[in-house]
C-alpha cells in the first residue's frame, strides 16, 4: 500500500521554502542597500544654507554625489584632476547627449577617444550650472566625473572626511 501525502505536511513544506525565500530576498536587498550607502554616502546631499553642501568620503575616499544631468538622475564623482566633464558612453547615451568631434584624451589608463557634447543644465543639491561643456568617454564606470570646468564654480575644502562645497557667486 503505497504511504498517502499528508496535505498539512506538504502545505508546511511549501510554507516554509517561501519563509527561506521571502527571507533571502529580504536580506539581499538590505545588503544591496548598505553596499550603495557605503559606495555614495551622499544620495541625499547634505544642505547647509542657501549656497554650501557637505559631503561624505565613501569608503575608498572619493566622494560621489547624486545630482541630475539635463534633469536626469546621475551620480558625481568629484574630480579635481579633471580638466572637464567625462560621461561615461552608456550613462550618454541614456542621457541622450549628443556626441560631436572625436578627440584624443589622456587619462590614468592611458589615451583614449572620446566625443565632444554639451550639458545644458547640471544640478547637485541646491546648486544649478547651465550650459558646461563634457566629453563622452569610453567607460565602465556609472558615475559622471565632474571636472574642474563645473568645480571652478565653488570653493572646495576638504577637512577629515567630509568636503564643504560653497557656491562662488560670480563677480559683478
Amino acid at each position: 500500500m503505497a504511504p498517502q501525502h499528508d496535505p498539512v505536511r506538504r502545505t508546511g513544506r511549501i510554507m516554509w521554502i517561501l519563509v527561506w525565500g521571502l527571507s533571502l530576498l529580504l536580506l539581499t536587498w538590505y545588503f544591496n542597500q548598505r553596499l550603495m550607502q557605503e559606495n555614495n554616502p551622499n544620495q541625499q546631499v547634505r544642505v547647509l544654507g542657501t549656497d554650501t553642501v557637505v559631503l561624505e568620503q565613501n569608503r575608498h575616499g572619493h566622494y560621489l554625489a547624486s545630482g541630475t544631468i539635463n534633469s536626469q538622475p546621475v551620480v558625481f564623482l568629484l574630480d579635481t584632476g579633471a580638466t572637464r566633464m567625462a560621461v561615461p558612453q552608456a550613462l550618454a547615451a541614456r542621457l541622450e547627449l549628443p556626441a560631436g568631434r572625436a578627440l584624443t584624451l589622456s587619462t590614468a589608463a592611458g589615451q583614449v577617444t572620446g566625443y565632444r557634447t554639451h550639458i545644458k543644465s547640471l544640478s547637485l543639491g541646491p546648486f544649478t550650472l547651465y550650459d558646461l561643456d563634457a566629453v563622452i568617454m569610453p567607460s565602465q564606470s556609472d558615475e559622471v566625473l565632474l571636472g574642474m570646468n563645473a568645480l571652478r564654480h565653488f570653493e572646495l575644502v576638504q577637512r577629515g572626511e567630509q568636503m564643504t562645497i560653497t557656491y562662488l557667486a560670480p563677480a559683478p
